[in-house]
């Protein structure tokens, strides 16, 4: 790549690594947990035991000892948190498409929340399945949870975008209470 491209705050043609980074996770969250998600609403026990979601299934079977229509009930708050996870990352790629939301950094917030609870659920997730020796599902929540901590870590220590600063000219014998017209003409006088 030519080094015209390439800016010394770590952006390539207005992109920040952050915001990339970030698609390139929303486009791993999306189809996944939504999928999953789904999976719970057609079907809320059986969908909560697969493997994605087993974790949370067995450690609130071991010790809440919930009914079965207490296992639905998490089983669709579950879908709930997933859902609203995807819907801050679908909001994220639909700022990063507009330039002038992607160079002021209004993207971030929604890619932040995104982070925030989905971190805290793959953390909880981790916790639960190691909390009952289900290997392969604390696997999966660890991995998603470096991906969730890379990305924060990013957004963390990226120095924010350079914008143009705008040349304002100063009147300093002029009226305030005066149109800008009449202090022009005042000016040149």
């Amino acid at each position: 790549m030519s080094q015209d491209n390439w800016s010394a705050k770590g952006t390539i043609q207005g992109w920040r690594i952050s915001t990339f980074t970030g698609a390139l996770l929303a486009c791993y969250f999306i189809p996944t947990w939504t999928i999953f998600a789904f999976r719970i609403m057609v079907s809320p026990i059986q969908g909560f035991y697969e493997r994605p979601n087993i974790s949370l299934a067995l450690f609130l079977s071991d010790h809440l000892q919930l009914s079965s229509f207490g296992t639905v009930r998490y089983a669709w708050l579950l879908a709930l948190v997933k859902l609203t996870v995807v819907a801050f990352f679908a909001v994220f790629l639909v700022f990063i498409t507009r330039p002038k939301i992607r160079k002021s950094g209004g993207c971030d917030e929604a890619l932040a929340m995104a982070l925030a609870i989905g971190g805290a659920l793959s953390f909880a997730g981790m916790v639960m399945a190691w909390q009952v020796g289900e290997i392969a599902a604390m696997r999966l929540h660890i991995t998603e949870l470096l991906l969730i901590l890379g990305v924060a870590v990013l957004m963390a220590i990226e120095p924010p975008m350079r914008r143009e600063t705008i040349q304002v000219q100063v009147w300093s014998n002029a009226d305030p209470g005066q149109p800008p017209s009449l202090q022009k003409a005042d000016a040149a006088a």
